[in-house]
């Protein structure tokens, strides 16, 4: 009688080991493929907001995809930062001219 009831501890002192050791294994797996997918979503929502930044820079008057795509990378990433830029800071920024700067200018 006592040899059943020390293989049945057994079983159950076994059996409870090894199924918590086995969750946290797959715990420990699902860690790392959610850090690399939250990697990957945070380079996917850098590049949509830089998209969405560089159009809504389109929707000043004279503005084209490429002088917009230029202020953008100069550091202007609102509309209203390009409106309140200085001249002089507009245009040190390649592909954009005195013609654009006077119709910025006149927004403000």
């Amino acid at each position: 009688m006592i040899s059943k009831f020390l293989s049945k501890l057994k079983s159950i002192l076994f059996k409870s080991a090894v199924s918590a050791d086995t969750p946290l294994k797959k715990e420990k797996k699902a860690t790392k493929s959610a850090k690399t997918s939250k990697a990957k979503t945070k380079t996917k929502t850098k590049s949509v907001n830089s998209k969405k930044n560089i159009e809504t820079l389109t929707t000043l008057p004279g503005v084209g995809a490429k002088s917009a795509k230029a202020l953008y990378e100069a550091g202007f990433k609102t509309t209203k930062a390009v409106i309140a830029a200085d001249e002089k800071d507009l245009l040190s920024v390649s592909g954009v001219g005195i013609n654009l700067v006077k119709k910025l200018k006149k927004l403000k």
